[in-house]
């Protein structure tokens, strides 16, 4: 079985996936005119006025720290290590090259949620990738798959492998028993699961900046520590990443495809720019200036803040430690904690394992909303379902705990790509509506006026959107 699904995750990463994710990243970049570099700066003005929520919506500083909830989890530390392993230093640089061409696919899926946001029964803002390929294409059979395909993979896989990351941290740092830790942090999430979305984002309004600059102050600190060592440990990097190292010995094709292949798997498992997640979470907000691209701009952060700081952080840990690859993927925080040790002290131990421990929290209280999101999309949001979809959550999280599966890595690859292929789809074909987005904000930005989405310029889209979506535009 391991084999299995290692061999379809090859096919996949090493023959569509990376080709696709750089060829829609590309293509968008020049289809909005780079509109999403040339303005990131509003991102700044967009968290500043969308500090309050709106009643039935998240704030854009909410929305943007429940997507880094998710984000940020194991594989920005056990990922990296995996990414270390199997590519090499030179998948550190292709991990770079993936999240610049993840911000501009971010800042298209965002920006189309969140045009097509709806309210549900309870008058909450809700929205993704199921519903802009129901409204944008027409397509429900699409959204309805996508569904599916985010349901086992939020639900279920990403869980294990949170859980599985989180015990064995905390096994190795301070020796507690995998069901007890994998016990706590299973009741700690089902507290939180029951409070709703908007308990989850306030939570997550707190806890997710905390832990992210806790872990980015005291690795980039380490790091300056030892900055003697940065030159060589950067220029390993470069040189690694196109087989400069290899060319001597005729392995230099096949050195740069498994650093290039490792280096974007591992991105999208961290920052998930094309995976179609972080639309849930940038639909819920209620935009300031009321257009769908300022949520592309806020949640583009996301990919930076996750890829070239976290991720960044953590890798520069492991390469300056010069601690031997892992042969096994499921023991790459074990990896990142000896680093850790080696180059601070016993302390590093127990510093990782507590990082690991809020990072598989928040990971998992977040998976669940996206999870609770698409059943509500499948109009299978009633009570009983609901009960099933946390219990499941709550089975998988104590079975992480409780074994170690190697093979859910390979399983963890497979639903990434099911879920890309599904989103980048969709997204490439409301390319258009992209674009048009793109220069309807550059527009009124030219004329030097707050950009506001008015539906009634855009008669086609119009039709498309939710009724009442975009008629009562909020006031700060």
């Amino acid at each position: 079985m391991p084999e299995f699904f290692s061999f379809i995750s090859e096919i996949l990463w090493g023959s569509l996936m990376v080709y696709l994710l750089a060829a829609a990243g590309i293509w968008f970049a020049f289809r909005s005119r780079f509109v999403p570099f040339r303005f990131i700066r509003d991102f700044g003005q967009s968290l500043k006025s969308s500090r309050i929520a709106q009643p039935g919506s998240l704030s854009s500083y909410q929305a943007l720290c429940l997507s880094l909830a998710t984000r940020l989890g194991s594989g920005n530390l056990a990922g990296v290590a995996f990414a270390l392993t199997t590519g090499g230093p030179g998948a550190i640089f292709w991990m770079w090259v993936s999240a610049i061409i993840g911000m501009v696919i971010s800042f298209a899926e965002c920006s189309l949620a969140q045009l097509y946001k709806e309210r549900d029964a309870n008058q909450q803002l809700r929205g993704g990738p199921a519903w802009y390929m129901e409204r944008g294409l027409g397509m429900r059979w699409m959204g309805v798959l996508f569904s599916i395909f985010l349901l086992l993979t939020y639900g279920l896989v990403f869980n294990t492998i949170q859980s599985t990351a989180m015990a064995q941290a905390v096994r190795y740092a301070w020796n507690v028993p995998g069901f007890i830790s994998g016990s706590v942090l299973a009741a700690c999430a089902f507290l939180f699961m029951l409070k709703g979305l908007n308990n989850v984002a306030r939570l997550m309004q707190w806890l997710v900046p905390v832990m992210a600059l806790a872990w980015i102050v005291v690795s980039f600190g380490v790091s300056l520590w030892h900055a003697n060592l940065l030159p060589a440990v950067l220029a390993n990097i470069v040189k690694s990443a196109f087989g400069w190292q290899e060319a001597a010995t005729g392995t230099m094709a096949y050195t740069l495809s498994q650093a290039i292949t490792s280096g974007f798997q591992r991105s999208m498992l961290a920052n998930e720019a094309g995976m179609g997640s972080s639309p849930n979470a940038a639909a819920t907000a209620a935009s300031w200036p009321p257009h769908p691209v300022a949520q592309g701009f806020v949640q583009m952060i996301g990919v930076v803040t996750d890829t070239f700081l976290v991720c960044t952080a953590s890798a520069l840990i492991l390469l300056l430690a010069g601690n031997a690859p892992s042969t096994s993927a499921i023991g790459g925080t074990q990896l990142m904690q000896q680093a850790m040790v080696s180059l601070t002290g016993n302390w590093g131990a127990g510093f990782v394992a507590a990082i690991v421990a809020l990072f598989a929290f928040t990971s998992i209280v977040a998976n669940y909303t996206y999870a609770e999101n698409n059943l509500i999309f499948l109009r299978r949001n009633s009570a009983r379902n609901i009960g099933l979809l946390r219990t499941a959550v709550l089975l998988m999280v104590l079975m992480g705990s409780f074994f170690s599966l190697p093979i859910i890595w390979h399983i963890a690859d497979v639903m990434m790509a099911l879920m890309a292929i599904t989103n980048l789809t969709a997204i490439l074909l409301l390319s258009p509506v992209v674009r048009l987005l793109a220069r309807d904000y550059q527009r009124q930005r030219k004329l030097g006026v707050m950009p506001v989405f008015d539906p009634n310029r855009y008669p086609e889209i119009k039709r498309q959107l939710a009724p009442g979506s975009w008629d009562d535009i909020p006031r700060s």
